[in-house]
């Protein structure tokens, strides 16, 4: 049922409204992963940012494709958290697990039954435009999953398009960068600088490449 629900909203819904509020230029979409098990990796400036991404996949896919998402934040109230579960059918993840407790063995189940996980390493939302450090749990689940690719993206526009703290979305001309996958490093600290750099580099296309509209 959640499944059709989830069609419902995003051939209804989403598609329609991304397609009036955001121009989107994508770049090297040929290294988006067509099935799993496979982590979409990318910057967080904006709710836009996993509507964006899942709408790069088919209808008859889209259930296979699963955020992953703060619980404390969307399993706050009983209709917020049926909408995550049932609708985006998201991955909850506990930012501060009991003593004991595995945060990431739902998400580690979900990887080897070969869905397409979105996760954002910053952590949370930024400010427009600005990229975070990133948080080392990313390394963990790479740790976990040595074997599955991590293919990062770097998104600008989306931040402007809707920024934290909004809710009425501006329309806005978004770009991205898809980069070449990456797996576990041998250690967390390698792995980390790995992805770093990856999304430096991307940084620097977006910089050298994206041509900005008259009125930034």
């Amino acid at each position: 049922m959640s499944r059709w629900l989830q069609t419902l909203f995003f051939l209804l819904i989403v598609r329609p409204f991304l397609a009036l509020v955001l121009g989107v230029n994508l770049r090297h979409a040929e290294r988006l992963p067509h099935t799993g098990p496979a982590i979409l990796a990318a910057n967080h400036n904006s709710h836009l940012d996993t509507l964006l991404l899942m709408r790069l996949y088919p209808l008859a896919t889209l259930h296979r494709v699963r955020p992953v998402a703060a619980a404390d934040y969307f399993l706050k109230n009983r209709f917020v958290a049926w909408f995550a579960l049932h609708i985006m059918h998201i991955l909850p993840l506990s930012r501060r697990p009991k003593p004991g407790e595995k945060p990431l063995a739902h998400i580690e189940a979900a990887l080897a039954a070969g869905d397409i996980l979105i996760l954002f390493p910053e952590g949370s939302r930024g400010e427009p435009e600005k990229r975070s450090a990133l948080k080392s749990g990313i390394a963990h689940l790479m740790e976990a999953a040595p074997t599955v690719p991590v293919i990062p993206l770097y998104l600008h526009g989306l931040g402007k398009a809707l920024p934290k703290g909004d809710w009425l979305p501006i329309p806005f001309f978004a770009d991205g960068w898809v980069g070449a996958p990456l797996t576990w490093q041998g250690e967390r600290a390698t792995t980390m600088r790995a992805l770093e750099a990856r999304f430096a580099e991307l940084e620097t296309q977006c910089a050298a490449e994206r041509r900005a509209p008259a009125w930034e």
